[in-house]
């Protein structure tokens, strides 16, 4: 991997925004990230103290326990030079939507704008911050790739994860008609409208399927569980992974939806 640009600390200490999904369902991808954030030059730590992003609660129009969480992470990642997390969605909710959560609270307004400007989404800050031009995996296989909403709306994350995956040694990447469309899981989206999802994830699934590809890939394990679900269900054999995993050359844990072993 190529170093941090000369702008950058010799060596940037991060910390790692886990995310809630990817501590409690998929650790691999917290693994990954580490590995990928020290291979680019990172000083990486995980802060104990760290919560949920406040992403549930502020589309649920929470406001009060949205500012509460977000007070805790800007003491938890308090003098890091850069916050990153491997989700298009928190590192979006961090880096987008913190900055306008304390209008009548000047100090922590400042803080929250500061906190904001040094929060990344994964695979932007290895390309766009840290340089990183070529990963030294290698895999034999076939993908395609889903653009989380998130990710790519808010922070525009979209040729990154391919500029990476396209030096994956002996890997073809292959694109859905439709890349660009929702899954249909948008957090509370699921719960509230679940017919319109349910039609959403099948178009999506079907739209992987007809590339061929053996891997469905994303940035988002929100989505990648959504889409998981429905091609277990449906008896798929396509595997699906968090970018993360294919980048750091780590599949040893099981395809996302599917028990070990299997």
């Amino acid at each position: 991997m190529s170093s941090a640009e000369s702008s950058s600390p010799a060596r940037p200490r991060v910390g790692l925004f886990v995310t809630c999904l990817v501590d409690l369902f998929r650790p691999s991808v917290g693994f990954a990230s580490v590995k990928l954030l020290e291979d680019a030059g990172c000083i990486v730590e995980v802060p104990d103290a760290q919560t949920c992003c406040g992403q549930p609660a502020f589309n649920s129009g929470d406001r009060a326990t949205t500012e509460a969480l977000v007070r805790g992470l800007l003491d938890a990642f308090e003098g890091y030079d850069y916050v990153v997390a491997p989700s298009g969605s928190c590192a979006g909710m961090l880096r987008a939507h913190v900055p306008d959560l304390f209008e009548n609270d000047p100090a922590t307004a400042a803080r929250a704008r500061e906190f904001a400007g040094r929060c990344h989404e994964l695979v932007s800050f290895l390309v766009d911050v840290m340089r990183v031009d070529k990963v030294t995996a290698s895999l034999e296989r076939t993908a395609t790739y889903h653009d989380s909403c998130s990710g790519l709306r808010e922070l525009k994350v979209k040729r990154q994860p391919r500029r990476l995956l396209a030096g994956v040694e002996k890997l073809t990447l292959v694109e859905m008609a439709e890349p660009e469309v929702c899954c249909g899981f948008g957090g509370t989206f699921c719960v509230k409208y679940p017919q319109v999802s349910t039609r959403m994830v099948e178009n999506k699934v079907q739209d992987a399927a007809a590339t061929g590809a053996e891997l469905l890939l994303a940035g988002d394990l929100g989505c990648l569980m959504n889409m998981a679900g429905k091609l277990e269900r449906q008896g798929s054999p396509i595997e699906v992974r968090h970018v993360a995993e294919v980048l750091a050359g780590d599949l040893s844990a099981p395809p996302i939806g599917r028990p070990a072993g299997t």
